[in-house]
């Protein structure tokens, strides 16, 4: 049983990533196939929303990735392609958003955050008073405690 294991986790390791695109997709040229993979690896299915259209079954996907080979043999560059599907479809099919001045709250924001959060968690912990040991009573105090302590079970006893 275990070389079962072994053996399937071995051949999961060599397994290279399935895409979906399919035979009829692919373009003649290796050049031209190569670019609208990379071109399709950075474009976001709308459908899937978290996976590029390279690795969707979407019909949307699909018809996205037919169209950016579409582009690439009509001559465009990476670029026009890119360009080309965000005037179609908004800056939300680039799985990396763009730094521009209406994307830069993006980019911005989660250091920021990040900065502010562990700044508070600093303050929260330079005000927690802090043990650094126990206290221990004065004779005074101990003698008082005693009076204290002694004094009232005389008094129930009595009682």
């Amino acid at each position: 049983m275990k070389r079962l294991l072994s053996l399937f986790a071995l051949l999961l390791c060599l397994v290279t990533a399935v895409l979906a695109v399919s035979p009829d997709e692919m373009l003649d040229d290796p050049v031209l196939e190569q670019r609208a993979r990379d071109i399709s690896a950075g474009l976001r299915c709308l459908v899937c929303q978290n996976q590029s259209i390279d690795d969707s079954d979407a019909d949307l996907a699909r018809d996205l990735r037919v169209l950016v080979r579409e582009r690439l043999v009509a001559g465009d560059s990476n670029a026009e392609v890119e360009q080309y599907l965000v005037d179609r479809y908004g800056e939300y099919v680039l799985l990396n958003p763009r730094l521009n001045n209406h994307t830069l709250i993006l980019w911005i924001a989660a250091p920021v955050l990040l900065a502010l959060g562990l700044f508070a968690l600093f303050w929260a912990i330079r005000r927690t008073p802090t043990k650094t040991g126990e206290v221990g009573l004065s004779e005074d105090e101990k003698r008082v405690l005693a009076e204290l302590s002694g004094g009232g079970e005389d008094e129930t006893r009595k009682g």
